[in-house]
């Protein structure tokens, strides 16, 4: 089949102003873009370059607070409830603009002196909140597990944690979304991750591994990952999320169209 390709421009085309990596994408043949959180930047003015380059933004992330700087972040944090619903108003507004197809809310890290029930208790509450604000919009809302090797303690970490997590929320809006990267780096068979979610895959990252870089560099077997995923009836977007060893790091996508799509 032919797979739909996106770039998270968090990461790849990181040494140009942040705007200007939409078209950069579009040049290297991207089919759409997906960021880890957008807010820096007003909705408009992503939405005009993204007009003007004919190039669909995939998903980005809800507010997520401290997360990125070591913190709990919200969803997961006992206390933090208002915190997250701010943040979930910012990104239907950003959404109401942008119309991704998919928001990811990020599970966070188990605080100190939190337990551990009690922060998947406020998870789940507030993946409940946010598959119902989005639904309205038709916009899906999906859940991601994270490696506990690159960030320790948090909450989710792998597809059998992602699994029971999408099943006990029980939302038909809301669904996982699988990164290769982080399940490889848990010691996870791919095929069996994709088994185990099967019916619940609403949006797919990648990375190779171990270092996080792009396909080829690392010893993630691409081709059987992906065919497991088609059989798994998964046939949506792919976003390419991984360190970019330098501009010209985009060898893979000209061997990915003649092979893979």
């Amino acid at each position: 089949m032919r797979w739909k390709l996106a770039a998270n421009l968090s990461l790849l085309f990181a040494p140009l102003p942040m705007l200007e990596r939409i078209s950069a994408a579009a040049k290297a043949g991207f089919d759409g873009v997906e960021i880890q959180f957008p807010y820096d930047v007003p909705a408009a003015q992503w939405q005009a370059e993204l007009s003007r380059y004919d190039m669909t933004m995939v998903l980005f992330n809800l507010p997520a607070g401290d997360l990125m700087q070591g913190g709990p972040g919200l969803a997961g944090a006992p206390g933090r409830e208002a915190e997250f619903a701010q943040g979930l108003t910012l990104a239907l507004d950003y959404a109401q603009v942008l119309r991704p197809e998919k928001v990811n809310v990020l599970p966070g890290k188990l605080a100190a002196n939190v337990d551990p029930v009690a922060a998947l208790n406020t998870l789940v509450a507030n993946l409940r909140l946010a598959a119902e604000a989005f639904a309205p919009l038709g916009i899906g809302v999906v859940c991601e597990a994270i490696n506990r090797l690159d960030m320790p303690g948090f909450l989710v970490s792998n597809s059998v944690e992602l699994a029971e997590l999408i099943a006990r929320v029980d939302h038909p809006n809301l669904a996982a979304q699988l990164d290769f990267y982080h399940m490889a780096r848990m010691g996870e068979y791919l095929p069996d991750s994709m088994l185990r979610l099967a019916g619940n895959i609403g949006h797919v990252q990648f990375a190779d591994v171990p270092g996080r870089g792009a396909p080829g560099s690392g010893e993630l077997d691409f081709a059987a990952a992906l065919a497991a995923l088609e059989n798994a009836g998964y046939g949506g977007w792919l976003a390419a999320e991984y360190r970019a060893a330098g501009a010209d790091d985009l060898a893979w996508l000209t061997r990915w169209r003649a092979t893979f799509t």
